[in-house]
């Protein structure tokens, strides 16, 4: 169900367990490095008879990959020039071994002296492939300002030539994916083994292009010296979804409650709805207070709904109408259209106690914690502590900047630090919404490979807070139904694209099209 995605640290914990627990050579990997990118080249580029390619090979074991690419692509009838960074007789074991074998064969090698690097690419004509292995995974920092000029020559000559990094662009954190401060744009990645985890962000979409992963021989078992705590989401996460029996009635397929909804509030409660109804739920009630009933049911004869205190507007006094039903639901989603007055933080601040004295009776349906509840669950931190560990949160950007006390702008640099900044310290299931959601509870953080603009619109995220609801209707664990509604929304909003290419489209169209989704991947 997920791809790991090495930080540079563990990758490099993997190297050394190939090399030094289970014997493989590391010239030997090097060898299949340039196999590797040799074969994603031809890939993506086509025939190589008679290009001109351009390796600039940096002095570690990117630029051994270089080497024993280059040696490939002569035997493909490309015509390789490799510019190296460092001396000859710099280059050490493995590195300097495929230098050699690289001479012996024919290539042409030049010395790339650092002082005259970005004048001496600045006179360089134009190839027709541009070969990135400057800067591996293990750069960190920032550039050197001969460095960076280097970088800055290969990116003019990338406004004409095809470029191919080698495991991750020059200039760009393995880690955070951010450039530091620029970084090579690449047409293609070939990231060797595995996608490194900073190669995974949005960040670093510019920089990457099309990223493709290709092994090198390093045997699975070593990666378990050092197990990957981050993985990106794949289309395996709908193996979650069982068949349906012949026999089903809507009784066991999944009863989803949703606690919102408030006056002229009721839009959101009515689309997470949809989004459990298409996700697949038997049975979908909204909890709302009585005088907006009429309003949360208009138009909507597909679920039912909860009339709860007196007013228009939540009291605590709602909690005593929702007790005595509590149990019948198989998961709850609680806060779309809740209201952000004190009424409704009071009947907030009620319900966790409320569904722990359920739980003792039996009772123990999952909770999604969305929209207003996390308005006041940031103005009141000590209910965030009381949340039960199975409970799932599911802020946007701005609400998580909400809950840790940070501007907007300083959680967007680094949504990554500042997921796992909260996961730290609370045991819940964290999705943060955006463009590459990110899943995370614990040590793990699985991230959405998915980042579509036809999601961005108002509403969007109540659809996707039903969706979750409908997986743990379904009996799937928190956190793998938190991932599976993720990349599930996700595939809508990729299809979505098709039909409005210019965005446009509507959040119900979003939960219509669930269901298709599911027709798409059955067909393939």
């Amino acid at each position: 169900m997920f791809t790991p995605l090495p930080t540079p640290e563990e990758m490099t914990a993997w190297d050394r367990a190939a090399l030094e627990q289970f014997g493989l050579r590391a010239d030997m990997l090097m060898e299949n490095a340039g196999s590797a990118a040799l074969e994603v080249l031809k890939e993506a580029y086509g025939s190589l008879e008679g290009t001109q390619v351009l390796l600039i090979a940096g002095g570690g074991n990117n630029g051994g990959d270089a080497f024993a690419l280059a040696r490939r692509l002569l035997d493909e009838g490309a015509v390789p020039l490799v510019l190296h960074t460092k001396g000859k007789a710099a280059y050490k074991a493995e590195a300097r071994l495929h230098l050699e074998l690289a001479k012996r064969c024919g290539v042409e090698l030049r010395h790339l002296p650092a002082a005259r690097a970005e004048k001496t690419l600045a006179s360089v004509d134009t190839p027709h492939i541009l070969i990135d292995a400057l800067l591996g995974t293990g750069f960190t920092g920032a550039l050197r300002p001969e460095t960076l000029g280097i970088v800055r020559a290969m990116n003019r000559l990338a406004e004409s030539a095809f470029v191919l990094a080698l495991d991750i662009p020059s200039g760009l954190d393995g880690l955070t994916g951010m450039p530091r401060p620029e970084a090579v744009h690449a047409d293609v990645t070939v990231c060797l083994h595995a996608i490194k985890l900073g190669c995974s962000l949005p960040s670093a979409a510019p920089y990457v292009g099309e990223c493709i992963s290709r092994g090198i021989g390093i045997p699975k078992a070593a990666t378990a010296v050092a197990p990957a705590r981050h993985g990106m989401l794949t289309d395996r996460l709908f193996d979650l979804l069982i068949a349906p029996p012949a026999e089903l009635h809507k009784g066991r397929a999944g009863h989803v409650l949703i606690l919102g909804g408030s006056e002229g509030l009721t839009g959101a409660a009515q689309l997470s709805a949809l989004g459990a109804l298409r996700a697949g739920a038997g049975l979908v009630t909204i909890g709302c207070p009585r005088g907006v009933l009429a309003e949360v049911k208009a138009g909507f004869p597909d679920f039912m709904a909860l009339p709860l205190g007196c007013g228009t507007t939540w009291t605590p006094e709602c909690i005593s109408g929702l007790l005595p039903s509590l149990g019948k639901y198989d998961s709850i989603v609680i806060g779309p259209g809740l209201g952000r007055d004190r009424g409704a933080a009071e009947f907030l601040a009620l319900f966790p106690a409320a569904a722990a004295a359920a739980v003792d009776k039996g009772w123990s349906s999952p909770c999604v914690y969305d929209a207003d509840a996390l308005f006041h669950l940031a103005q009141a931190p000590q209910l965030l502590q009381g949340l039960p560990k199975d409970a799932i949160l599911t802020p946007h950007p701005g609400e998580m900047a909400r809950m840790l006390g940070m501007g907007m702008g300083q959680l967007q640099a680094n949504r990554l630090s500042a997921a796992e900044r909260f996961t730290e310290k609370h045991a819940q299931v964290l999705v943060l919404k955006g463009a590459g959601t990110l899943v995370c509870q614990g040590q793990r953080t699985l991230i959405s490979p998915i980042s579509a603009p036809n999601l961005a619109v108002g509403g969007s995220g109540d659809v996707l807070s039903g969706v979750i609801a409908a997986c743990l209707a379904r009996g799937i664990a928190p956190l793998q139904a938190s991932c599976l509604g993720v990349y599930w929304h996700g595939m809508c909003g990729t299809y979505l694209a098709q039909a409005f290419p210019g965005r446009g489209n509507l959040p119900t169209e979003i939960a219509h099209t669930l269901p298709v989704i599911l027709k798409e991947r059955a067909s393939c």
